[in-house]
């Protein structure tokens, strides 16, 4: 369910704006249908013409689009997106403050995960709590290619019969069913369809009331927090005694589900308990029981097996069979009796949005009140009709992915095993060397084309001066020269002296040293280009198909020369930054009695990027007699670009769980200023604000920090 979009890693870009919170006020005077519309099946808004009038009048200006951008209209969007479409208690839950997601799949709450795209901080503006950082994407793969990295997959699942299709189109695996141990015996009654939401529920609140009378327990499954404590609160007015469970309750959820099957029990709970629950007739029986608590619980458990089992009733169908067969599953456990039915409305989302005309049609044309339901095989294959529908529409969207997301791979593929030879490798200067060649072979040629008369000198030694430094007199003797071969002759002798000269200045086992990490800066910088720029493309690819071209062959065909203009700029930015690095020697500071530790602080100094690091890791021997050695890296083209945008920092990540469905994990990374006050004795400090080391996602004064 969760590789219909891809896992991100990102980390904190520019700050968020008082866009999120105007817009937030703004969306709420529009109407629907009239000034935008909603799509809920592929869960997208869109501005009618009527809608964009009325922005630009409370806006006011004439064109949005010529006046304040695409990236307001973006704002817009997302704004308007998360006033229709994502509800509270539903999509997510509001929890100290802060917008936590809440799995679709599981209904559990998913700590350190934010949509992208500015979404996430369009529903914080919505609910009004603190508006975060926006975010730059640093990694982003699919599931799907994920999983491929692995040298062998296998897997094992109670519903995997329903997708064996995508198993074998996706991974090439094969799905085999095995019997179950003992022959099932639980009763799987038809749906139960019903026109409207409040008779649906009054319905399953006397159907709960009715067995819980009779001593049988009963599990009951909702889509939603909210439907969740909708229903607890109707049977709450009944008098009928039941446990809760969903995500803001889920830490009392070993001790629910221990006692879900004890006589007369009710647990009304989210998609939580429908997976990987093992819910025992009679309940939960202790390892260390005494010979009188086993006899006693043995009663208990032939008691419910004469009630008839477990019941599982089902508040609405989800829009996979999978998770409705989840779901199913908690009753009927090794040949135990029970029971399950699924409670239907027309106003449910799946009925509503994927094919409820047909039933509604007849229900009308019967005329049947609200509160009469209808029960026919006809009604329940209706159902899984629609299923299989909106199945088969997922599959699509997991397979369209995978096809743009393969192309991508190649680029992932070889900029990460470049990274790794990089960072194994002990000396680069003989490559480093070989790119500064071709570089300048590449300027020569560029302007010395056609006869002398044409060529363009002046340029040409500018540009290698952006390289490196070199003396007047060398363009004099380039001006008196006829082939372009000895100017790169010529070029090429005095930029390896140099480089020789520089080596000698800051002693070859550094410079081996900043060979690496320059190399990797770059690769770094360049690539989170690259993965923004191939995301746009991503985006607007699909016009194509407007011209009778294929978009996946033109998304293949425009990548391929994206990727060698990222090859050419990493050449580029790598051979005009690493001149530029220079090393300022300061004596060592250390605390007494105190082990050296791994300091990875960056700071400001004079308009220079600087990286501290222990004299061990540079390769120095003698560590004792030693300086302390920073090196500082002026702002080139590549590292003003990565300032800018704000790139991964090399040290001091705090990774968070991973993520998915356009959800980001974000990676911390604190701003230059603050590194001298977090920096306590040689070890760092954590801010109350800062998330919390343990990885629960919460803030440190929220967590361990209390």
């Amino acid at each position: 369910d969760e590789a219909r979009t891809p896992l991100i890693i990102s980390a904190p870009a520019e700050e968020s704006t008082e866009k999120y919170h105007q817009f937030a006020r703004l969306v709420t005077q529009l109407n629907p249908e009239i000034d935008y519309k909603i799509d809920e099946k592929m869960r997208v808004t869109t501005l009618t013409e009527e809608g964009i009038t009325k922005m630009e009048r409370l806006l006011g200006v004439k064109n949005i689009y010529e006046e304040k951008g695409v990236e307001t209209v973006h704002h817009i969007e997302q704004s308007l997106k998360a006033h229709s479409l994502f509800q509270k208690d539903k999509d997510y839950v509001v929890k100290d403050g802060e917008i936590i997601i809440v799995d679709e799949f599981t209904g559990r709450l998913m700590f350190g995960r934010r949509y992208s795209e500015g979404l996430h901080q369009a529903i914080e503006a919505k609910e009004g709590v603190e508006v975060k950082q926006e975010s730059l994407t640093l990694a982003t793969i699919s599931f799907q290619n994920y999983f491929r990295l692995y040298g062998k997959l296998a897997g094992m699942t109670g519903t995997a019969a329903t997708e064996a299709e995508e198993f074998h189109k996706i991974y090439d695996l094969d799905v085999l069913v095995i019997p179950t141990n003992e022959p099932m015996v639980r009763k799987d009654l038809n749906d139960v369809i019903y026109k409207t939401l409040d008779a649906k529920f009054d319905a399953i609140a006397e159907t709960i009331e009715e067995k819980h009378k009779k001593g049988q327990p009963v599990l009951v499954g909702t889509v939603s927090i909210e439907k969740n404590e909708l229903l607890s609160d109707i049977l709450g007015r009944r008098g009928v005694p039941h446990q809760i469970l969903n995500a803001k309750h889920h830490e009392k959820e070993a001790e629910i589900i221990a006692q879900a099957g004890q006589v007369g029990a009710v647990t009304v709970a989210t998609n939580m308990a429908g997976r990987g629950v093992d819910i025992v007739l009679g309940g939960s029986l202790p390892m260390d029981a005494s010979p009188k608590e086993v006899k006693e619980w043995q009663k208990e458990h032939n008691k419910v097996v004469e009630f008839g089992g477990l019941c599982v009733i089902g508040s609405e169908r989800h829009e996979a069979r999978r998770i409705d067969n989840q779901l199913r599953g908690r009753s009927g456990r090794q040949g135990d009796p029970g029971a399950s039915q699924f409670y239907v409305s027309l106003e449910d989302d799946l009925m509503r949005i994927f094919g409820g005309d047909r039933v509604k049609g007849l229900m009308n044309t019967l005329g049947l009140p609200d509160d009469q339901p209808i029960e026919h095989r006809m009604i329940t294959r209706s159902i899984e009709s629609a299923q299989r529908k909106v199945e088969g529409h997922n599959f699509d969207i997991r397979k369209h992915l995978v096809e743009y997301d393969d192309v991508m791979n190649k680029h992932r593929e070889t900029i990460y095993t470049r990274r790794q030879e990089i960072l194994k490798s002990k000396d680069l200067k003989n490559e480093i060397l070989e790119l500064i060649g071709k570089e300048i072979q590449q300027i020569v040629r560029t302007y010395t084309l056609g006869s002398k008369a044409e060529w363009q000198i002046d340029i040409l030694f500018d540009m290698v001066k952006r390289i490196v430094s070199l003396p007047d007199k060398i363009k004099d003797k380039i001006k008196e020269m006829d082939n372009p071969d000895a100017i790169c002759e010529l070029l090429l002798g005095n930029v390896n002296k140099i480089y020789e000269e520089k080596e000698k200045e800051v002693k070859p086992e550094l410079m081996r040293f900043l060979e690496r990490m320059v190399y990797l800066r770059t690769i770094d910088t360049l690539w989170i280009d690259h993965l923004d720029a191939m995301e746009h493309l991503r985006e607007g690819i699909g016009l194509r198909g407007y011209g009778q071209r294929d978009p996946l062959v033109e998304y293949k065909h425009e990548a391929y020369n994206m990727y060698q203009r990222l090859m050419a700029a990493i050449q580029h930015d790598l051979v005009g930054t690493i001149f530029k690095v220079t090393i300022a020697r300061e004596p060592i500071r250390k605390e007494p009695e105190q082990e050296p530790v791994w300091q990875g602080a960056q700071e400001k100094k004079e308009g220079k990027k600087t990286w501290e690091y222990p004299e061990e890791e540079l390769g120095i021997k003698d560590s004792a007699s030693a300086p302390d050695i920073k090196a500082s890296v002026f702002n080139s083209e590549a590292q003003t670009r990565g300032a800018d945008k704000q790139g991964p920092e090399i040290r001091d990540q705090q990774p968070v769980e991973a993520q998915s469905r356009g959800i980001e994990t974000p990676i911390t990374k604190r701003r230059d200023s603050e590194v001298s006050d977090n920096i306590v004795g040689g070890k760092k400090k954590i801010g109350r604000n800062e998330p919390c080391p343990c990885g629960s996602g919460k803030k440190y004064k929220k967590c361990c920090g209390r």
